[in-house]
């Protein structure tokens, strides 16, 4: 059963972790449903935002793979309701 999900990340220094967080929302492509991403260069920041549609545990497998990522802060919100 499927979950909607909202993940929220904050790249602090994208140019250093930007790669690494593109390599891993690649690997759930199939449950990416849509992403907006807001570049704060002045503060060398990023704010990227991921809709997710797919199994819990990998909801919960790339919000903790991205939230490894040193410089990345990672918040998410799952729906209760399956789909």
């Amino acid at each position: 059963m499927n979950r909607i999900a909202v993940i929220s990340a904050i790249l602090e220094e994208p140019a250093n972790n930007q790669h690494a967080f593109n390599e891993i929302v690649s690997q759930f492509h199939e449950i990416v449903r849509g992403r907006m991403g807001i570049p704060f260069d002045e503060h060398q920041m990023a704010v990227i935002s991921l809709t997710l549609v797919g199994p819990i545990d990998q909801i919960n497998s790339l919000t903790g793979q991205l939230g490894s990522i040193p410089g990345v802060q990672v918040k998410a919100a799952i729906s209760r309701k399956s789909i």
